[in-house]
């Protein structure tokens, strides 16, 4: 069995310190992925740093929990405080949003705006997730699924996390992060059930691991994984820039972008046999 595995970065375009990493992470390592918060004030510098590097896959994270929004409609407002910018915990939003249709459209219209930001700067989207994993909540994927269809969008994040990697031989989970893997493993389940046609990988990798990508995980990651299509899901970063209020990743960040960048990882991969593709790739092999 030939094994694949997509290494996408989340929040490039948070700051330029997130910009640079990403960029180093698929110049000088092993991610092929990575997925752009086209509401944040960095947006810009990492579209363009994109385009330079035509091997990375590009796609949206979707993003309304930081920042402002980009979309112009006034129902967007309710989802905004007093100053203009994103204020609900996902918790909030995912409750509100079962119970009151104005929060479905305004999730609608900005998730829209954000992924028309993307294609109106040059690049086609390789695929979509989000901040905080919020398109997983059952109802709000049928809305980023919509969405999908609408732009021509291929592939969204499967949030389905093995139980086999909150245990040994795989590192021990952040914290939390048990938890975390099972509530995504469940909305994974419903949202299989309701619309599985944007599902191309067979698992994600990172979840329960979050903050904790080292060298140990990839080595984890390229012995015991027995899926053949995944996701890891990183987030490397220099903390220059990053606002230690509004993220519990910080130093971890710059961990991440090490390991990434390590020889060991290049090696780990390569004596596992392992292809290490983007969305992009793993779409056109399935055509």
């Amino acid at each position: 069995m030939n094994k694949r595995v997509i290494i996408n970065a989340d929040d490039f375009g948070l700051c330029t310190g997130v910009n640079s990493a990403v960029a180093r992470a698929h110049t000088n390592g092993v991610l092929t992925s990575t997925t752009i918060m086209a509401n944040m004030p960095a947006a810009g510098e990492a579209v363009e740093l994109a385009k330079k590097l035509p091997g990375l896959g590009v796609g949206v994270h979707l993003n309304v929990f930081e920042g402002r929004a980009l979309s112009e409609n006034p129902c967007v407002k309710c989802l905004l405080d007093a100053d203009g910018k994103f204020w609900m915990s996902a918790a909030r939003l995912s409750l509100l949003s079962i119970a009151k249709s104005k929060i479905r459209d305004a999730l609608k219209a900005e998730f829209a705006a954000q992924i028309k930001w993307l294609i109106d700067n040059g690049l086609k989207p390789t695929h979509l997730d989000s901040h905080k994993h919020i398109h997983s909540f059952p109802v709000i994927y049928t809305v980023v699924c919509r969405l999908a269809r609408q732009f021509g969008i291929p592939a969204i994040r499967f949030v389905f996390e093995p139980k086999e990697v909150c245990r040994e031989p795989w590192p021990m989970p952040a914290r939390g992060g048990k938890k975390r893997a099972a509530i995504m493993r469940f909305t994974a389940g419903i949202n299989r059930l309701q619309d599985s046609s944007f599902f191309k990988t067979k698992a994600i990798l990172g979840i329960a691991h979050t903050g904790r990508i080292d060298i140990d995980f990839f080595e984890a990651a390229a012995s015991h994984n027995f899926m053949e299509v995944v996701e890891i899901m990183t987030h490397p970063g220099y903390s220059e820039g990053i606002d230690a209020c509004r993220t519990r990743l910080v130093e971890e960040r710059e961990k991440e972008l090490e390991a990434l960048c390590s020889e060991k990882a290049k090696q780990l991969f390569k004596d596992a046999a392992i292809e290490l593709v983007n969305y992009g790739e793993i779409l056109s092999d399935q055509d």
